[in-house]
């Protein structure tokens, strides 16, 4: 009988790993970038949480659910140590001294500093939200787990899920109309482009975006 992929993985075959980097790196890219709002802090998401995945490979229990859950809890980890270092790391630049100004290349840098825009534009949008709120959006709505992919994944129970779910949505609603959508830099984001094609915060492909309906009602 041939092992199962969990099988395979907890015996550290690297063909397994291989196969489970192709199905999950771009699903993985997509809620690091989600969390972090930073292009190379979502590759390096990426790039943590495997390594990550291998070294607590001997967790992997038996069965056949999806590898999905488990995997984009290590993410949700990762991308808090990686924001907590960021933090750190903008404080301490804070405190030096600034540098000289730089010659302005407006032409060159004027797409590129419009997608930073529309990030900080959607970071406000979202800002009202606590980091547990913002991580249950991320995995129920963009991601699209269930409540208890969602809770397994974040370690805590359904009922945790269900209620930062709905506080959010609550908060949702004193934010943007009840029949729009999210304000425009939210949904401009589906758009962004990064190395691998276009990054879809709906959950629903590329270009897809996220609605007052779905936030609010699913």
């Amino acid at each position: 009988m041939e092992p199962t992929l969990r099988a395979r993985l907890r015996a550290g075959d690297p063909d397994a790993f291989g196969v489970l980097f192709d199905q999950y790196t771009h699903a993985v890219y997509n809620l690091g970038f989600r969390l972090t709002g930073n292009w190379s802090a979502a590759e390096e998401v990426v790039s943590v949480t495997f390594l990550e995945a291998w070294r607590l490979r001997n967790r992997i229990g038996p069965g056949d659910e999806p590898l999905r859950p488990w995997l984009l809890g290590i993410a949700v980890n990762v991308s808090r140590n990686l924001t907590r270092a960021s933090r750190r790391h903008q404080a301490a630049l804070s405190r030096l001294t600034p540098p000289s100004p730089m010659p302005d290349f407006a032409e060159e840098l004027a797409g590129r500093l419009d997608d930073q825009a529309r990030l900080r534009e959607a970071g406000k949008a979202l800002g009202a939200l606590r980091r547990g709120e913002r991580e249950v959006i991320a995995l129920c709505i963009w991601s699209e787990l269930d409540y208890a992919a969602a809770a397994s994944a974040l370690g805590v129970p359904v009922g945790t899920v269900r209620s930062r779910l709905s506080r959010a949505r609550r908060k949702l609603r004193k934010l943007v109309p009840a029949a729009g959508n999210l304000p425009a830099a939210v949904s401009d984001l589906s758009a962004v482009p990064f190395r691998g094609g276009i990054l879809a915060l709906g959950g629903r492909g590329a270009g897809g975006t996220v609605s007052t309906a779905v936030l609010l009602e699913r």
